[in-house]
């Protein structure tokens, strides 16, 4: 025992210090410490942006006159200047297109054209009047004086007398809006007598809608239907299908309807056991009947009905005759064209249904130059569809 214990008062014991309170010892401390810093650097690095590294930099705000470099400005790095920026051309637009190919979102301008500034009206604007509202919002209807949609954007190509006489093609470039660069190849380099048809699920439909029918182009709208293998070939939402009652397939078709607006007609996306059954396929056309647009047959089966049908409901049609980039090599385009020709030769018109891809469309717009110097007129698809015979 040692000496103090003797003397210190009973019943009372020595008080531990403060050191030896501490549940772990002095080394062990240190090291925390040390784990701890580093774990600050790391979060400061993985979540701070610092281009500089960390050197010093003065921040300095200042307004010099035109020309003039800020007196007194000194820092220790220079900084590379700001190119500041340029409000696009008049006329530009920038329209949000989401890639189908990534899912990403691309902002595209399309180059305007003289007239067709922010001031300057579109040419066939959308008619209040011809639109009714449903629970999925606007979709046309011909309006109180008989006028239909087909007819109010419409954009027929004056022909002279010699013009009339010698064969049509029809040209329609499907799938606009999905590709974000062939959508902007498509608006930019097409003359006005292509036909255009918006998917029903991109962004900024109408402005990509109006955009079309102010450089003259004709809108129809790619309305999804099933396929024969359907679900594993899924077209989208809101497809039509077999198995869902006449009601049904128009309520859907009502909200791809109300997708946007200033569109001529429907065409089907897909839809080789749609088209061939009357009983699914019947409603769907007596609603384009009742609401003064056109039909275009895909022209991808050789069952389909639609033509019978749309005779019986004298809607006006057209369909497909040949798919410009089934092999879509320049090639092979090319040889579709020739076709093409041959058959506007043959029967007096022709349609041709491609996709809105940047080579498709480089192709169509060479060939779209020479054409009409081989004895044909190239047309939009309204001067081609005409109301079919009952049969």
């Amino acid at each position: 025992m040692a000496p103090d214990e003797l003397n210190a008062p009973l019943g009372q014991q020595k008080k531990p210090s403060k050191l030896e309170k501490l549940p772990i010892g002095m080394p062990q401390l240190l090291a925390g410490l040390l784990g701890l810093s580093g774990a600050v650097v790391l979060a400061w690095a993985a979540f701070v942006t610092d281009p500089l590294g960390g050197e010093p930099m003065a921040v300095i705000s200042a307004k010099p006159e035109a020309g003039a470099p800020a007196a007194g400005a000194t820092a220790s790095k220079a900084t590379p200047k700001e190119t500041p920026a340029t409000a696009p051309p008049a006329g530009t637009q920038t329209i949000t297109i989401i890639d189908g190919s990534s899912g990403q979102h691309r902002e595209v301008l399309i180059p305007g054209q003289p007239g067709t500034g922010p001031a300057a009206a579109p040419k066939a604007p959308v008619d209040p009047k011809l639109l009714e509202t449903s629970r999925h919002g606007a979709i046309p209807k011909v309006g109180p004086d008989g006028t239909r949609p087909s007819a109010l954007y419409a954009q027929p190509r004056p022909l002279s007398a010699a013009e009339k006489s010698v064969p049509r093609i029809a040209v329609i470039v499907g799938s606009v809006g999905i590709s974000a660069s062939g959508t902007a190849d498509a608006l930019s380099k097409l003359p006005a007598a292509v036909s255009f048809a918006l998917a029903p699920y991109g962004t900024d439909l109408d402005k990509l809608a109006a955009r079309a029918r102010s450089e003259n182009h004709e809108v129809l709208l790619q309305v999804p239907m099933e396929p024969f293998d359907f679900p594993n070939n899924d077209p989208g939402p809101q497809t039509l299908l077999t198995a869902l009652t006449g009601d049904q397939n128009v309520d859907r078709l009502h909200w791809l309807m109300s997708r946007f607006q200033g569109y001529v007609g429907l065409m089907n996306y897909m839809g080789a056991r749609f088209t061939a059954s009357e009983q699914a396929l019947g409603p769907v056309l007596r609603e384009a009947a009742k609401r003064g647009l056109i039909f275009v047959d895909d022209g991808a089966s050789s069952r389909s009905v639609a033509g019978q049908i749309a005779g019986s409901q004298s809607l006006p049609f057209a369909k497909s005759d040949i798919v410009l980039d089934a092999v879509p090599t320049p090639v092979e385009i090319d040889r579709a064209l020739a076709r093409l020709e041959a058959t506007a030769r043959d029967n007096g018109s022709a349609v041709g249904l491609a996709t809105a891809q940047p080579a498709t469309v480089a192709r169509i717009a060479e060939w779209a130059q020479k054409v009409e110097s081989r004895g044909f007129v190239l047309v939009p698809i309204t001067m081609i569809a005409v109301k079919a015979k009952s049969s």
